[in-house]
């Protein structure tokens, strides 16, 4: 897959080494630990071993001079791509990477002849429930899973 960026400062969008396994566990940490007093313990996101979903090839990072500044984790499936994880450095939230990386997260659905994407997201992390509406995210379902209480949503990719 192509890096893609705007501006030539700009982080570039590029698929995840072995590297940077470090760099996400750090990002993750970072990103998701304002929720951890809310939720009562770490965000499923907090715990995830990053030097294996690197190694199936499911994992994306926003590189900004060699530090790993956001990253958007997919999983294919038959039918959909799911939109597993996206994080965005809490020092570099409010630039639009985030949107970056949700518009990667649907062209690789539409590469990959997906007409769906999906994503779960924590029942209490209300403000990531806000965003995903406003952009066009949908509920489908909510529910429990693995010792979480998620909502599930999903947005047609369009063409």
């Amino acid at each position: 897959m192509k890096a893609t960026g705007v501006g030539s400062n700009a982080p570039q969008i590029r698929l995840a080494r072995a590297g940077d396994a470090a760099g996400l566990t750090r990002l993750f940490e970072r990103a998701y630990g304002k929720y951890v007093e809310r939720i009562g313990k770490k965000p499923a996101p907090m715990t995830a071993d990053y030097a294996a979903i690197v190694a199936a090839g499911d994992v994306w990072v926003l590189d900004s001079e060699g530090v790993v500044v956001g990253a958007v984790v997919l999983h294919g499936a038959d039918d959909h791509l799911l939109l597993s994880n996206v994080a965005v450095s809490p020092e570099r939230q409010g630039e639009g990477l985030g949107a970056r990386l949700l518009a990667f997260a649907q062209d690789e659905a539409r590469r990959r002849g997906l007409g769906e994407m999906r994503l779960y997201t924590n029942a209490q992390m209300h403000e990531n429930l806000a965003i995903y509406a406003h952009l066009g995210w949908t509920r489908y379902a909510e529910g429990d899973q693995d010792g979480f209480h998620r909502i599930f949503m999903r947005k047609p990719v369009g063409a």
